[in-house]
């Protein structure tokens, strides 16, 4: 069988990518995304998606907004403002010594997990985080998915094939941080192997722009590309005409 998985990850970052968001599902072809449950705009975006038969995952966030916990409960991790770090803190102090404090980590990601259960009523069916050069993140990451039994999804680097469940295995695709990035070339070349045991997974970042993404985000234009990508009627004639299964990962084993 020809498959392939499609996620939107950010869910919650703003409202003009909850809406873009929205598109690239309601209107479009992606059944899985990650959601940010420490943002404002969290619960206007599942409102958008209330009537959507989606996957859920736990898009673990330490770089934008404010945490769950009390500022002075995760001082590692914030700024003076109460603030999470950005990620371009992370990024220049990469190689250092890892500035965040493990148990911090851990109890962050502890209550987003369990504000997750609250907003979306059961547990992600993926488990995972928002990009950060952090060894303890990632660390906090396996703790707290060991300890709730949840389908932990490890970063993918250099486009090495990534273990999820028992039995999958995928081979992720993003591109949107490249200079000439176009979706529906990866696309394209996702579908050369989307009848291999590794699952082609393209991790895509949909959404329209406000001036809350403008202000805190490097990827910008390629959000909008990829709600167009996503709601293009030629791809979804493609996917029906080469009969690809468009996976979501509470199938997965």
């Amino acid at each position: 069988m020809k498959q392939i998985l499609i996620r939107a990850d950010d869910l919650g970052y703003s409202r003009a990518v909850n809406y873009g968001i929205y598109d690239a599902i309601h209107n479009g072809i992606i059944n899985n995304v990650g959601v940010m449950v420490n943002m404002p705009a969290t619960e206007h975006g599942l409102d958008l998606l209330k009537n959507e038969d989606i996957d859920f995952g736990m898009h673990t966030d330490i770089t934008n907004g404010k945490p769950i916990l009390p500022p002075d409960q995760v001082p590692s991790l914030v700024d003076e403002h109460g603030n999470f770090k950005r990620s371009k803190i992370y990024r220049d102090n990469y190689g250092k010594q890892d500035f965040t404090n493990l148990d911090e980590v851990i109890a962050e990601i502890d209550a987003q997990y369990h504000q997750f259960l609250e907003l979306i009523g059961k547990k992600p069916d993926y488990f995972e985080g928002h990009a950060v050069m952090s060894d303890n993140f990632i660390k906090g990451l396996h703790i707290v998915a060991e300890e709730y039994d949840l389908p932990i999804l490890d970063f993918a680097f250099d486009n090495q094939p990534v273990s999820f469940k028992k039995e999958t295995r995928f081979s992720p695709y993003m591109e949107s941080m490249k200079p000439n990035y176009d979706p529906e070339k990866v696309f394209l070349t996702m579908l050369k192997h989307a009848d291999e045991e590794v699952i082609p997974m393209m991790i895509c970042h949909p959404g329209y722009l406000d001036q809350y993404i403008l202000n805190t985000s490097s990827l910008t234009i390629p959000r909008t590309q990829e709600v167009d990508f996503a709601m293009d009627p030629k791809i979804r004639k493609i996917i029906e005409k080469e009969q690809i299964h468009l996976v979501r990962y509470s199938e997965c084993k």
